[in-house]
């Protein structure tokens, strides 16, 4: 990956998307029609899908989900740990925000917001089911979006690397007991055994299968080959992504028709919580003296989420027809925009930045 790009103002295009990435809210916002009027015009067909479940894991989006994931996770490199020490205030900062910060934060955040103060406005019942959503959102990480981010913004591509490879690590420790510790705090029935089940199937085992591919794939052809084979397998996997949101959307489609407010009102502590953790980041990162080039990613990597993992664990714990699979949902919606205007604010802010951190 290159270490530097060119500059968001300068072109009109944004350097390290596609055209899948570029215009990903728009196609969201297409496939919530598309996948509300297929519910509606084919409810037994869509009825079908949702049956096609074993052990509470639907074997559909299992699969969908799985063709999101595994191409992301080749692109991690866990032998760039060892580069972690170059930039360890960097790194501090941001395991912080994404451990000890977001997912309580988003918890509190949701709790207020959706379990209290739009309370009334919502589906009588739904107001747990939606926070839990929420919380699975901010408990991952952003895995692979981020190296578009930080490429975007000129960060320090070592430092983006071995940050994503160790949040990886720590997820597949962390994610379970966290969000079991979260949604027993959100009055949540936390399924135990439904919960371990998503870690492996969505964490443990797309890992394994992702290194042993990519390792492979080095061995036989280098770096070229692992090249030519994300290229291949990255349109297929915004394909399964928008595929599942269209099954999941036909799923929600009686609910979102009867309340299409609630969109709305659970992109409100979304919105305030990747701000929030963004700015707690890169200020933290200026007052410890981090150079620029590593604090943008930082603030990039606080701030966003691995929502594919979220859709995953929410579709598993609660069903496909749930409030937490649809608050999941939104935070796919809102991605690409906020995370673009996170960018467009640390390189804006470059000259603020540096002035502070050199004093």
């Amino acid at each position: 990956m290159p270490t530097t790009s060119p500059s968001l103002d300068a072109a009109p295009a944004h350097p390290g998307l596609g055209t899948f990435e570029r215009y990903l809210t728009l196609w969201v916002a297409l496939c919530i029609g598309a996948g509300i009027g297929l519910g509606q015009w084919l409810p037994g067909a869509f009825a079908s899908i949702a049956a096609a479940e074993v052990a509470r894991v639907n074997l559909i989006i299992a699969g969908l989900i799985w063709l999101m994931i595994i191409p992301m996770l080749l692109k991690i490199d866990f032998g760039a740990l060892g580069s972690v020490r170059q930039h360890w205030r960097g790194v501090a900062v941001t395991l912080f925000i994404n451990w000890a910060v977001k997912p309580f934060s988003m918890a509190a955040l949701g709790s207020f917001f959706i379990g209290w103060l739009f309370a009334p406005l919502l589906p009588v019942g739904e107001g747990p089911s939606y926070v839990a959503g929420l919380i699975l959102l901010a408990a991952a990480p952003c895995t692979a979006m981020v190296f578009v981010w930080s490429n975007l913004c000129e960060g320090e591509p070592t430092y983006t690397l071995s940050q994503v490879a160790l949040n990886d690590v720590i997820m597949l420790f962390l994610f379970a007991p966290l969000v079991g510790l979260l949604l027993g705090v959100a009055s949540v029935t936390v399924p135990w055994a439904t919960l371990l089940l998503s870690v492996l199937l969505y964490i443990v085992a797309p890992v394994i299968a992702a290194q042993l591919v990519r390792r492979a794939t080095l061995a036989s052809g280098g770096q070229a080959a692992l090249e030519r084979l994300l290229a291949r397998l990255g349109p297929l996997s915004l394909v399964a992504l928008l595929a599942t949101l269209v099954l999941l959307f036909g799923f929600q489609g009686d609910a979102i028709v009867a309340q299409p407010l609630v969109i709305a009102l659970l992109a409100v502590p979304i919105l305030i919580q990747v701000y929030l953790n963004a700015g707690l980041a890169y200020w933290l990162s200026r007052r410890f003296g981090v150079a620029w080039c590593v604090a943008a990613p930082a603030a990039l990597i606080g701030a966003s989420n691995f929502f594919e993992l979220a859709v995953a664990a929410a579709i598993s714990l609660f069903g496909l027809k749930s409030g937490a699979a649809l608050a999941t949902i939104v935070g796919v919606l809102v991605e690409v925009p906020v995370m673009l205007s996170v960018v467009s604010i640390v390189k804006s802010s470059r000259g603020w930045y540096e002035r502070g951190a050199r004093a």
